[in-house]
């Protein structure tokens, strides 16, 4: 069965050379049909499983849809040579062929296809290289964003984010969030406006930037429901904790369902942060439960010294 695909990839690039050859009669290479015939013989060597044989006939026929003018069509057959790459787990490859897809995507006046190329980028090299993820997610985001598809948008750039905070990249993390709570916000999502204010604090107190982390609770009063949230009380039980050194109040306040059922990257922020000077007796979580509804004082505390902490990231 493989050898009969093989052959009948071959017999396909034979017709696409014939395609292609000029002659006293024949001035202009037939560009369309030769890129037909490279698109065949790609499908029967990928059937074969001759992956890397698939991919040269793609790159082909992505060469002649560009002679043929044919942005869209070529930028197609770019990304499937980029997939042949991927079944041969020569995955960085793949990626700059999908990149080129993407560019070839926008050149055509496709940006969502475009964004959608780089998006399967990022999941191919996800678990390789997520530095270079991020860059693809944030790239992808960036496209969406200027169609005005902000939802689409912004699950690229939680994507980057999680990846930041799994890094351990916390100052480009502290800034993803700012960016997804600002499209949050403007898309009037109020209540996952909370849920980013809850993952920046961690992230600026895993930095040790009280300033920050407290800067962010403050501006988050500007949302609306925010103030007077369980979200609001529990942030506000953790800046008290966390200003007072005191651990077991910290531990409680993380240990909330509010923040044990985050995504993962960020429940594992509160489950590590630790008090700088600060105790590890913690106490029974329902203690913080009874906090995390009650009144506090953070807010006014915040208030009054909203000018010494005029600092931060957000």
């Amino acid at each position: 069965m493989a050898a009969q695909k093989i052959n009948e990839a071959l017999e396909h690039i034979a017709k696409a050379e014939k395609y292609l050859k000029t002659g006293f009669l024949k001035w202009k290479p037939d560009y369309d049909s030769a890129a037909t015939e490279y698109g065949k013989a790609a499908v029967a060597f990928k059937n074969a499983k001759q992956y890397d044989q698939a991919r040269e006939a793609c790159l082909r026929e992505a060469e002649a849809h560009e002679n043929n003018k044919a942005l869209f069509h070529a930028a197609k057959a770019y990304e499937q040579a980029g997939m042949m790459l991927k079944e041969m787990q020569r995955l960085p490859e793949a990626v700059q062929l999908i990149e080129k897809a993407s560019m070839m995507y926008l050149e055509n006046g496709t940006p969502d296809t475009a964004a959608i190329a780089l998006e399967r980028a990022g999941k191919l090299i996800e678990n390789v290289s997520p530095e270079k993820a991020v860059q693809l997610y944030q790239q992808a985001a960036s496209v969406f964003e200027n169609e005005e598809r902000l939802r689409q948008a912004l699950e690229m750039l939680g994507k980057a984010s999680r990846l930041l905070v799994r890094g351990r990249r916390l100052d480009e993390a502290a800034l993803s969030l700012q960016k997804e709570k600002s499209l949050y916000k403007e898309i009037e999502n109020y209540p996952t406006c909370y849920k980013k204010t809850i993952a920046q604090v961690l992230v600026h107190l895993h930095r040790n930037d009280y300033v920050a982390a407290e800067r962010c609770v403050r501006e988050s009063y500007s949302i609306p429901g925010f103030n007077g949230s369980e979200d609001c009380a529990a942030l506000e039980q953790l800046l008290e904790g966390y200003d007072q050194q005191d651990q077991d109040q910290v531990s409680e306040v993380c240990n909330l369902p509010l923040f044990k059922y985050m995504d993962n990257d960020y429940a594992k922020l509160g489950l590590t942060l630790v008090v700088p000077g600060g105790g590890i007796k913690k106490k029974s979580p329902n203690t913080a439960q009874d906090k995390a509804r009650g009144p506090t004082t953070v807010g006014s505390h915040a208030d009054e010294e909203e000018d010494e902490y005029s600092g931060g990231l957000c």
